[in-house]
């Protein structure tokens, strides 16, 4: 079967020196523009031979710390100051972060869980397919920076993943520590099928995350965190010169599903513990209320291990199936 290429082209130059700014340019016909094109914003910095960072943020669309601070360095980066190429995409899933909203609201596509994508898919299946064939393949250290969204919120870490092969890990570890968050964090996923983590992974990389807060915004410190973090990636990868700024970080382990609490409920969500918070197995974590009458008493959660809260559910109103905490234990 023939191959199918996929449609996205680019207006810069990877292996051209200097600071560029252009589009990766996806062909998306639609009603109010015939031949148009989700253009999505891509800066691309470099000077000589090293290696190269791939730096991401708004892979999901309600997520900003990672918008601000990459914009900010996209502005910001000297090439003269460099000893390799840093390519930087502000907003990956650019139709969500336009619209405000976790997934695509052209097709409802969760880019997270959609790799390795389809060259000849929806619109956002052929992102995916474009970070894994043309990007990801470029990258020696990739950042993809999170928050919580608007329906969860986090303290702030970078985290990386166990992985199979030891120096691989040892190479993320090393990059999540050089990041310096108030957190660091051993990642447990509920779900890694199809994330971008794993495409990144599974092709070798050092790849490390972070979430920096959560609520739909952001805060003076969770974009400080991010701008100082992807600093002190680029000096840690020998690709910017300069030192890193090192500040106090707490290292953190989800060390299996006992991690995730999730409700059994639609309800009104009070919680019972704040982040940062230390709580006992059998503590109790959240309680729901019902929200169709009065009477009838709340549902309590309770943690499943010892451990410090680092995520919540945001809104005031949650679903069944909704992740209503995470707890993490110091290393």
């Amino acid at each position: 079967m023939e191959k199918r290429i996929n449609p996205i082209s680019t207006t810069v130059d990877f292996d051209r020196d200097g600071v560029q700014h252009g589009f990766l340019r996806l062909p998306y016909s639609r009603d109010d523009s015939a031949w148009g094109a989700v253009m999505i914003p891509i800066a691309v910095a470099k000077n000589g031979d090293g290696p190269t960072a791939l730096l991401t943020g708004a892979n999901h669309g309600d997520e900003y710390e990672g918008p601000v601070a990459l914009n900010d360095l996209a502005l910001t980066i000297d090439a003269s100051q460099l000893s390799g190429r840093v390519i930087i995409v502000p907003a990956m899933n650019y139709p969500a972060f336009r619209s405000a909203t976790r997934t695509s609201p052209i097709d409802r596509g969760n880019l997270n869980r959609l790799f390795p994508g389809k060259a000849d898919g929806t619109v956002t299946e052929k992102i995916a397919d474009y970070f894994q064939a043309t990007l990801l393949p470029l990258a020696d250290v990739v950042l993809d920076l999170h928050s919580g969204g608007k329906t969860l919120e986090f303290l702030p870490f970078c985290s990386a993943h166990r992985l199979p092969d030891a120096k691989q890990e040892a190479a993320c570890m090393a990059a999540m520590k050089a990041f310096s968050a108030p957190y660091s964090m051993m990642m447990l996923e509920i779900e890694n099928v199809g994330m971008y983590d794993t495409a990144a992974e599974a092709l070798g990389k050092t790849f490390i995350t972070t979430e920096l807060g959560g609520g739909g915004t952001t805060t003076a410190r969770t974009v400080s965190i991010a701008k100082r973090g992807v600093r002190n990636l680029l000096v840690h990868a020998g690709i910017l010169k300069g030192t890193i700024e090192q500040s106090p970080s707490q290292m953190l382990d989800m060390p299996n599903n006992d991690s995730f609490v999730f409700s059994e409920q639609d309800g009104l969500f009070e919680p019972c513990a704040d982040l940062g918070q230390w709580i006992a197995k059998g503590g109790c974590v959240a309680r729901i209320w019902a929200v169709d009458r009065t009477g009838v008493p709340p549902t309590e959660y309770r943690a499943s291990m010892d451990g410090m809260l680092v995520g919540r559910h945001f809104p005031g109103l949650v679903k069944t199936g909704d992740c209503i905490a995470v707890s993490a234990r110091p290393v």
